[in-house]
């Protein structure tokens, strides 16, 4: 694969040689790039939450709640955003079925020493109408109906060139990606998994809504301008938004 990039003076080793020859490394999560911010000179304290680790953890005490406050016929929607697989930018994905990275549609945790198996189970009715209320209120956008690939990791575990670590070529990425269209994979994020299994198990109706940043079968870094980005990422809000003045009689 070719020599590895290291640091200068720390020693941290980067063994994915495809960084040396991007011209710009956008690390989007933490609003840091190579190319507009001088990183040797800047130091930050971000604090950033991603991933099922953090969505559990949030449902846990999100669920509780709803619990303590007797609340009947709860619903969640997850909204936020993800890489499109053979969509556009700009694309709003409403998730049938979440899978994890070897296509199994459950979440698996380590409860005791043992392996649980949870099914990840959205409600269909429920994503059918917010399909249907996006292609009245905003034929405009493109909105897809589909499977979901839940990873646990943003660089390796979605097929990126762009990460620390690298072990496969860029022809091995596209033809996973393909296969994963071919399969009515849409998109790829971090949480739909966990947040399924979770509101599955305790008897909610769940839904998720994100918009695509970027078509993963182009590239893996996030280059649209930042007010293009911010209009996308309200889009999920927008469509939500409207579901719930609908439910509550208030159009």
């Amino acid at each position: 694969m070719g020599d590895i990039s290291r640091s200068e003076s720390d020693g941290v080793i980067l063994k994915n040689p495809n960084i040396v020859s991007l011209k710009e490394d956008v690390l989007y999560h933490i609003s840091l790039s190579s190319g507009t911010h001088d990183l040797k000179e800047m130091f930050g304290d971000i604090k950033h939450g991603m991933g099922i680790p953090s969505v559990s953890i949030m449902l846990h005490e999100v669920i509780k709640l709803m619990y303590h406050a007797q609340c009947k016929n709860v619903t969640f929607i997850r909204i936020g955003t993800c890489g499109g697989i053979g969509l556009p930018g700009g694309s709003l994905v409403i998730t049938e079925e979440a899978v994890d990275g070897l296509m199994r549609p459950y979440l698996e945790l380590h409860v005791l020493g043992k392996m649980v198996q949870r099914p990840a189970i959205l409600d269909s009715e429920l994503a059918k109408e917010i399909k249907s209320l996006a292609n009245e209120k905003f034929p405009h956008y493109k909105t897809v109906l589909g499977r979901t690939m839940c990873t646990y990791d943003f660089y390796e575990g979605q097929g990126r060139l762009d990460g620390a670590f690298c072990d496969y070529d860029e022809e091995s990425k596209l033809a996973y990606l393909r296969k994963l269209e071919e399969m009515n994979i849409v998109n790829m994020e971090m949480e739909s998994l966990a947040f399924a299994a979770m509101c599955n198990h305790a008897g909610i109706k769940g839904a998720v809504v994100c918009v695509a940043l970027l078509n993963r079968l182009q590239g893996d870094q996030v280059n649209t301008p930042k007010e293009i980005l911010e209009e996308w990422q309200h889009r999920p809000q927008e469509i939500v938004a409207e579901f719930i003045k609908r439910r509550l009689g208030m159009e």
